[in-house]
């Protein structure tokens, strides 16, 4: 019976190459993973990020405890889920990088440049907080925590070990501050000054490990994924181990769960839901399609689909527990509320955290642990960011690139250099002002833009039944309705209703008591809309491409696979231009 069902799929995906509605079929000449669990283990590296330690068990407690997994697993399922399971499949299916995918649906190609551009954006800043984490490494090797007392050159006398935080400034937030980032030489937002080098040669050293694990592609990256992304799980349930046995540990886990449900008739407790999920999932990044394309094209990329969320969504879960077993112990230890100590970002994994483990008994080990942690979680989303850029242009320049002679070891130098060269503006002293600016407008807008518009491409002028006929071909089962559904009405009515509220709530960009000028918010509007401004122009363009066959001929041709263009200007096969195809499911 193995026998027979092996042949079956082989004989699907050999001879053929047309599917149901008569498209071809690429050829397997795409290079694989080595494994099927180097995939796995790539998706779940990329979605599990630094996000869910510093931001999950933030918005949970400041939503409602327990309360506030109501609207995050009501919007996984409704919302994201989908989303990824559609770039697995529409990834595998076709095997093209996020840009030449659209090849579907031509009139949509901006939104793969969209994603590309979002994800390379994204590196400027994200691989700075992994060269802070090396940093912390260094000095974790210390014989004294530099972060434990305000017996050091940087220290002033404002830096108290015993001061309540809201007056006075802790060992871990002046080491942070002064000894790290040197924000105290830079006079203002426009002066930031020269890059620091001892940040200059930490944030080198994480872009010299990204460029090793991808020049060769996936047969190297796949490798490292093995070690980045289970070697984390290990130092977490340590960490947790350690931390349940710490005074205060109950306090903290009851101030973390400890359930408000009347926080759930707030809106921005569902806005704040929504944005970690669907950040957190990754949809929209290009990189769970990415990795899919190099997939056998029998793969079950729906399991995979539902053990990377479940594994995402415990792994953030877990976390929150880790966080605030130590936050509070600090709070114990301190004699202070727990929710003085409990803040999300940059400030809890570079100030809190380091506090409270500087008090356990052999501190070293436990720092030397936890940014270890930090720095594995970071580049498995580092190196995943990075893959969907350079397959993107890589499979869309290939043939220049050849011309050229520009192979794949030059072209991942060329955009790990450059995107080194932009995070140097954060390693200056007044850099952090320029990584919180482009942390907000990054991932923001952009983002939202290319997952919404990847959704109504898919669901309504691609087809969502077509999808799943692809995934049948792939599978041998048909996604059920209620993914069709998603597909086609609840994914884009989940994401269009995040965009207004994102652009609703959007207030004046601030950091630690300084608010930007109305420059910075103005210019930062503007940088987070380049991105989106592709998926326009390039439907412009595609249609202007056609513009000798008639305006009607040329929106059809623009919204049908590459494939059909020659059958359908020849009158042998009706356009998707009929309502039969918009409505079906």
């Amino acid at each position: 019976m193995r026998i027979v069902t092996h042949m079956r799929i082989v004989m699907v995906h050999v001879e053929a190459k047309s599917d149901a509605d008569g498209r071809p079929v690429q050829p397997e000449v795409r290079e694989h993973w080595n494994k099927r669990m180097d995939f796995l283990l790539s998706i779940i590296g990329f979605a599990v990020d630094l996000a869910n330690v510093w931001r999950f068990p933030y918005l949970c407690y400041k939503n409602g405890g327990g309360a506030f997994l109501v609207p995050y697993l009501l919007l996984l399922v409704f919302g994201a889920l989908p989303l990824f399971f559609m770039e697995l499949a529409l990834g595998q299916f076709n095997r093209q990088g996020p840009i030449t995918v659209w090849r579907i649906c031509p009139i949509f190609k901006g939104v793969g440049f969209c994603a590309v551009a979002v994800s390379y954006f994204v590196s400027f800043y994200y691989n700075v907080i992994i060269g802070w984490s090396v940093y912390f490494i260094y000095w974790s090797f210390s014989s004294t925590l530099p972060w434990k007392d305000c017996n050091h050159e940087w220290n002033t006398d404002n830096c108290s070990v015993t001061a309540n935080i809201t007056s006075r400034q802790s060992p871990s937030q002046e080491f942070f501050s002064r000894a790290v980032l040197g924000t105290h030489r830079s006079d203002d937002y426009d002066l930031l000054g020269p890059p620091q080098p001892q940040l200059v040669l930490c944030v080198a050293i994480v872009y010299t490990v990204l460029y090793g694990c991808l020049f060769k592609g996936i047969k190297s990256s796949g490798k490292v994924v093995w070690i980045t992304a289970l070697m984390p799980y290990v130092i977490i349930i340590i960490l947790l181990v350690r931390g349940v046995l710490l005074d205060g540990a109950a306090d903290g886990v009851r101030f973390y769960l400890e359930p408000d449900l009347s926080r759930l008739g707030k809106t921005e407790v569902w806005y704040d839901a929504a944005v970690q999920i669907l950040f957190s999932v990754g949809a929209g990044f290009g990189v769970h399609l990415t990795y899919a394309s190099y997939n056998e094209f029998n793969n079950n990329c729906y399991r995979d689909c539902l053990i990377a969320t479940v594994v995402n969504s415990m792994t953030s879960f877990l976390s929150g527990f880790v966080i605030f077993i130590y936050l509070g112990f600090m709070s114990h230890q301190r004699g202070i509320p727990i929710d003085q100590v409990a803040t999300e970002g940059p400030g809890l994994v570079f100030q809190v955290y380091p506090e409270a483990i500087a008090t356990l008994p052999y501190p070293q080990l436990w720092a030397v642990l936890f940014f270890s942690m930090l720095i594995m979680l970071g580049i498995d989303s580092g190196m995943g960011g990075l893959e969907c850029v350079i397959t993107g242009i890589v499979d869309e320049f290939g043939d220049s690139f050849k011309r050229w002679h520009l192979s794949r070891r030059l072209v991942t130098l060329l955009i790990v250099v450059s995107s080194f060269l932009v995070a140097l503006t954060s390693l200056t002293p007044g850099g952090i002002y320029v990584f919180t600016w482009l942390d907000t407008y990054t991932a923001g807008l952009a983002l939202l833009c290319s997952a919404l518009f990847e959704a109504l491409a898919v669901g309504w002028v691609y087809g969502s039944h077509v999808l799943a006929k692809d995934i049948h071909q792939m599978t041998g089962h048909t996604p059920a309705l209620f993914w069709r559904c998603c597909w086609k009405f609840i994914s884009p009515l989940f994401l269009g209703t995040v965009l207004v509220l994102g652009i609703v709530y959007s207030g004046p960009i601030s950091y630690e008591g300084f608010t930007y000028p109305t420059w910075a918010t103005a210019v930062g509007w503007t940088y987070a809309s380049v991105p989106a401004l592709f998926v326009p122009a390039m439907a412009l363009k595609t249609i202007w491409k056609h513009r000798g066959h008639g305006v009607t001929q040329a929106i059809a041709l623009s919204i049908s696979p590459e494939v059909e263009h020659k059958a359908i200007k020849d009158g042998e096969r009706p356009v998707r231009f009929n309502w039969r195809h918009w409505l079906s499911i």
